[in-house]
């Protein structure tokens, strides 16, 4: 944990909670000392002289997983081909890194995702475009206070849109009822749900 759990805190909100630790002043050598393998269960980031270190809720996780598992079921449903990439880190030296939540590449294998999806818990912030807009992810979906909103990336940066451009068909506004649910409900019952809500459309 990122915090003592041995201080005056109450330690079942650390674990309902994200914990962030950043670190000012920093350089790209100093990030690349931050290796997934000696840092497991943590999602690090880089922009601008700043390491993000961020250890996931269980919460923070169940949400990510039912996003996941969605996009899975939905590209079986319309036949699209897609590559799942969850928390591949993403790096574009020396000006940014990141790794996503959730991530998916489609049609093609590609070393940037189409699609990055962020969890904002209690950690993150919609700050985190400006480091996807370095990485050149088309997409980008952030999860938080129960919304789900979609960006495509465009040439003067992220605009907000209502319908994805990756997922044809698929609004936000649609997605959003079926991944809150996944905070109560198993994955299973979520998908047959999901997937009946576009029998008739698709």
């Amino acid at each position: 944990m990122l915090i003592n759990t041995q201080l005056p805190i109450d330690s079942d909100r650390l674990i309902a909670q994200d914990q962030t630790l950043s670190f000012a002043g920093m350089t790209w050598e100093d990030y690349e000392k931050f290796d997934s393998e000696e840092y497991p269960g943590y999602r690090t980031s880089y922009f601008k002289g700043v390491i993000t270190l961020v250890s996931p809720s269980k919460n923070h996780e169940r949400i990510a997983e039912i996003i996941n598992y969605l996009i899975v079921a939905y590209c079986k449903k319309i036949n699209l081909i897609y590559y799942p990439m969850r928390s591949t880190r993403l790096t574009k030296k020396p000006l940014a890194a990141k790794e996503p939540d959730v991530s998916f590449a489609f049609n093609t294998d590609k070393d940037i995702p189409d699609l990055a999806i962020e969890v904002i818990f209690s950690s993150g912030s919609i700050n985190d475009l400006k480091k996807y807009q370095a990485l050149g992810v088309k997409e980008v979906w952030f999860w938080q206070d129960n919304l789900i909103t979609f960006y495509q990336l465009k040439v003067n940066g992220y605009q907000e849109i209502s319908v994805s451009s990756c997922l044809p068909n698929l609004a936000s506004e649609t997605l959003k009822g079926f991944v809150n649910r996944g905070l109560t409900e198993s994955p299973l019952t979520i998908e047959a749900d999901f997937i009946k809500q576009f029998n008739d459309d698709i």
